[in-house]
């Protein structure tokens, strides 16, 4: 019987505006996760408030977190306990891979690791 490899991912994009970058964040990443052959869910918190908001049971069963952000995130305690990616949204555009790579390091990591991109 074959092990799964399949990933499931949890993201959360916002940024200062709420409009442009947080949703040019979310389809890269769904893209880059794609090709990745891994699952992802993203929450967007923008000027429409906060969309596709993430459940505890979809948080617990993330194997990492991407928190891509220009802002403080409302509900960022849901995350302390997970492992997770955390970089600004213009950073993770300009360099998707970066955080792509940090996030297959996470996935051997115990869980409460945190990568903080600058």
């Amino acid at each position: 019987m074959a092990v799964s490899t399949a990933r499931y991912l949890v993201a959360v994009t916002a940024c200062v505006s709420g409009v442009a970058h947080t949703y040019m964040a979310a389809e890269r990443l769904e893209k880059l996760c794609q090709q990745e052959k891994w699952h992802i869910k993203i929450e967007t918190q923008g000027a429409l408030g906060t969309e596709n908001r993430l459940t505890e049971a979809e948080i617990s069963r993330a194997d990492v977190v991407l928190l891509i952000t220009d802002i403080e995130l409302a509900g960022i305690e849901r995350f302390s306990h997970c492992r997770y990616v955390q970089s600004g949204i213009n950073a993770f555009l300009r360099e998707p891979q970066r955080v792509m790579s940090a996030a297959r390091k996470l996935l051997t990591a115990p869980q409460h690791t945190h990568i903080i991109l600058e």
